[in-house]
């Protein structure tokens, strides 16, 4: 007889305490079955059989099942398709209830549809929960109801409403008794997936306070070890809790509490302007940007050899490690859509293949922002000067020399484009479609 059981279903929530879904699943009257799926709809799409986000995956799903062990229950790893998986579970369960957590792009969204569906006509309820951001969808709006496109007025809306109770941790260490009981189960290896493990050290998850109170000063120092938080990555898979990182930086620094409102602002404007994940432009006038798209131009800004050394650095380091420093995220982006006129789609798909941390809302919002094409972004006319924002943010060359150690050599490119040019072609070619007064 099969047993009666409710499914967690980790997807980008990858822990176990202070998880909304859990939670709530573990309250239930039912035992939980946890799974996760790595979906072939997305894995297979991935054209990098060293992609680290796999890794990252694996490493934290091998935590989560470490812990389930010692409870005497077991996470249940699926490679394949979601609704083929599900198919296989009815057959295994009967399944009363499926717990997970929001996932706000489009494939997502449309997969749970599906799900939702399936699970309907087998009489099973499909429950989701907000989880990885603090407010979502139409939760932080103006009085007249309307969604903000401007961050600096939705913070502060942001900031008024939001009360202890937001930033609480779900207490799910007090169920773990109902997980249900069974040997630990072995999960697909990464080489039975197509993929070859790097085995390169990951970001820690434990948020270094230090870093987070001198975040303000050190934040734009691309050179400095501990400028940054580094938690990209873990809030991207949810490893930690954005809770329990709101909470922390809301009583540290300012600066740092900021930028984790940018993410609920981006996933905001997600939901309220899906055009965006279509491939459009937030301001719809400049999808008529006609793009010089430089095949050979964009492949040297690909590989870090435009003749620019800290937009070079950017890109190695980027190709290298999976991670970029926002402050040359900003440089190297400006760089490509105004110095090279190359389309903000091209380096936002670059990026989505190569960033550890890439989460489509501030992926897009961070490229649109850069080509002035997003919302709340910077003007069109604003045109970074890579040789200035090196003076101001890396004067010592200590990171430009980390990742261009040829430097001074012949053996180091000639600019690719010269700055005072491309910055005058750049305000008359977007000037032509944008006709401001």
């Amino acid at each position: 007889m099969k047993s009666c059981v409710n499914i967690m279903w980790f997807r980008r929530d990858l822990r176990l305490n202070d998880n909304a879904a859990l939670y709530h699943a573990l309250k239930g009257s039912n035992p939980v079955v946890p799974i996760f799926i790595f979906d072939k709809n997305i894995l297979d799409d991935l054209e990098d059989k060293a992609d680290r986000r796999v890794e990252f995956i694996h490493a934290a799903l091998e935590e989560i099942q470490e812990q389930l062990t010692k409870m005497g229950s077991s996470l249940e790893v699926y490679y394949g398709y979601p609704l083929q998986v599900y198919k296989e579970l009815h057959e295994k369960y009967t399944i009363e209830k499926v717990f997970t957590n929001h996932d706000y792009e489009q494939y997502a969204i449309d997969r749970d549809n599906e799900i939702s569906y399936l699970l309907k006509a087998d009489g099973a309820a499909f429950e989701t929960y907000k989880d990885q951001v603090i407010f979502e969808k139409g939760e932080v709006l103006k009085d007249d109801g309307k969604p903000y496109t401007v961050f600096t007025p939705y913070s502060r809306k942001w900031k008024a409403t939001l009360q202890e109770f937001h930033l609480k941790a779900y207490p799910t260490e007090k169920y773990f008794s109902n997980f249900f009981k069974q040997d630990a189960l072995a999960m697909p290896s990464q080489e039975s997936m197509g993929f070859e493990p790097v085995s390169k050290p990951f970001p820690h998850k434990q948020l270094k306070e230090e870093t987070v109170k001198k975040y303000s000063q050190n934040r734009n120092f691309p050179s400095l070890e501990n400028g940054t938080s580094k938690m990209g990555v873990h809030l991207r898979f949810g490893t930690v809790s954005i809770r329990e990182l709101a909470r922390k930086a809301s009583e540290l620094n300012e600066t740092y509490f900021n930028e984790l409102i940018w993410r609920d602002f981006y996933h905001m404007i997600l939901s309220h302007f899906p055009h965006i994940s279509k491939g459009q432009a937030f301001r719809k006038e400049y999808d008529l940007i006609p793009w010089s798209n430089n095949e050979a131009e964009f492949t040297k800004w690909c590989e870090g050899k435009t003749g620019y050394p800290i937009v070079d650095a950017g890109m190695r380091e980027l190709n290298e490690t999976g991670f970029m420093h926002n402050r040359v995220r900003m440089i190297v982006s400006s760089f490509l859509t105004k110095h090279l006129l190359i389309d903000w789609r091209k380096g936002e798909a670059y990026f989505a293949k190569k960033l550890l941390d890439f989460d489509f809302a501030a992926n897009n919002g961070g490229w649109q922002w850069a080509a002035g094409s997003g919302c709340d972004a910077a003007p069109y006319f604003r045109v970074f000067n890579p040789t200035l924002q090196t003076e101001k943010f890396d004067k010592d060359l200590k990171y430009i020399n980390k990742w261009v150690p040829e430097l001074n050599s012949f053996d180091y490119p000639e600019p690719i484009v010269q700055h005072e040019f491309a910055r005058k072609r750049a305000l008359e070619v977007y000037g032509k479609v944008l006709k401001t007064d």
